[in-house]
């Protein structure tokens, strides 16, 4: 039976272990964090991705968890109301197919797919690689050492599998011009099952309710000509960079900076995309983010990540030879990937437009979608017909 490392216990991960499972590998999976994360900001399953879950027999669980967002309100900098929309009609969806959950309540449903079926080794993460002929020799955290037959990154943005692998981030990681934080916060605002989107030039807050509850989700996002790297692990400076560049703004944004600075639970980071000319080396192959991240501004990361993980445990299933899996892997869903990587281009995100001009545009195009058809799903979310899952067969060596 051939073994299988994953890093990595978000989405791309625990399905890529399900489905590896299912074809008889025997898989491990390794997560720095001490067990699945739970909560999280509203995510999207859409199109293919659909058809990946069905084959999980998770679908019926996701609707029953689907947030039903029932309306975005844009705002203009005096708080003033732009327009509202359903948010297929912005985002390209089809209202009553498509999904929208907790990101925690998707990583739940996956984990639990695969909790008594897979290793799981929690709190721990993979310190160094170093591939053989026939095997890939791990050195953990921990200080555990074990060989694996294959190892995949599905470990995010900022993989530490890519690194070890590949190199440096830097090298692949495409800058499309936005920072962001996120963070809860008291809902005193009355909402319910909607957004608020408040947009200045280069900058927006975002007051989510993802159900009539006493919390919902803040996001303060800018527009800045170069990442921060600075920043990235230093939470201090992080609320600091935030903090300056929201000063002076109205509406709730005083609110949302003073709950910032305080948020237990702060996630900052850049909007960017990865783009590697190629998705595995040796015995060692990339997954979901770590492989393609397409960027928060297109909703596609998670279903990228579930069809990723599908297709390429279908072609290990499929190929003997782990080299020839790979590149079937990377040609089955290359194109799905750079037509969804292009929904957002630099500085061109057209939620949030960084110049007056774009702004302009993009509330005069708001107005105008109040009277348009909706449920017009974007082409890139259904660009690749999903195969059925490979048959079970008896495995060879690799």
């Amino acid at each position: 039976m051939s073994t299988v490392l994953i890093s990595g216990a978000s989405i791309a991960g625990p399905a890529l272990a399900y489905w590896l499972h299912r074809y008889g590998f025997d898989v491990t999976v390794v997560e720095k964090a001490d067990a699945v994360r739970g909560g999280g900001y509203p995510i999207d399953v859409r199109g293919t991705a659909l058809d990946v879950v069905r084959h999980m027999g998770i679908l019926p669980q996701l609707r029953e968890a689907h947030i039903h967002t029932r309306r975005l309100t844009f705002l203009d900098a005096d708080g003033e109301k732009i327009a509202s929309l359903r948010p297929d009609a912005v985002a390209g969806g089809v209202e009553g197919r498509d999904i929208e959950v907790r990101r925690g309540d998707l990583t739940s449903a996956l984990y639990d797919t695969v909790r008594d079926d897979v290793e799981f080794l929690f709190n721990d993460s993979i310190d160094t690689l170093d591939q053989r002929a026939d095997g890939v020799d791990v050195r953990f955290h921990s200080g555990i050492e074990r060989s694996f037959d294959l190892v995949v990154g599905a470990d995010g943005l900022h993989s530490n599998t890519r690194a070890l692998v590949f190199g440096p981030e830097e090298r692949f990681h495409h800058y499309i011009g936005y920072c962001f934080a996120g963070f809860t916060m008291r809902n005193d605002f009355g909402l319910s099952h909607e957004g608020l989107l408040w947009n200045k030039p280069g900058r927006a807050a975002v007051l989510y309710a993802v159900g009539d509850g006493d919390e919902l989700h803040g996001f303060l996002n800018f527009a800045r000509p170069e990442p921060p790297f600075d920043a990235f692990r230093d939470p201090a400076t992080q609320r600091d960079l935030v903090a300056s560049v929201f000063a002076g703004d109205g509406w709730h944004v005083p609110l949302m900076v003073d709950t910032m600075r305080n948020a237990d639970d702060l996630f900052f980071d850049v909007v960017s995309q990865i783009h590697l000319p190629r998705w595995s080396s040796g015995r060692v192959a990339l997954a979901g983010d770590a492989a393609h991240a397409p960027s928060f501004l297109t909703g596609q990361g998670s279903s990228l990540a579930l069809v990723g993980a599908y297709m390429l445990a279908r072609e290990l299933a499929m190929t003997a030879d782990h080299t020839e899996a790979f590149a079937a892997y990377e040609g089955s869903i290359r194109e799905f990937v750079r037509l969804n990587q292009a929904l957002v281009t630099d500085g061109g995100a057209t939620m949030f437009p960084s110049t007056a001009e774009a702004l302009e545009q993009r509330n005069a195009a708001l107005r105008d979608l109040s009277a348009l058809p909706e449920d017009a799903e974007e082409p890139a979310h259904s660009a690749l017909t999903l195969p059925e899952p490979a048959l079970p067969a008896g495995l060879p060596a690799r």
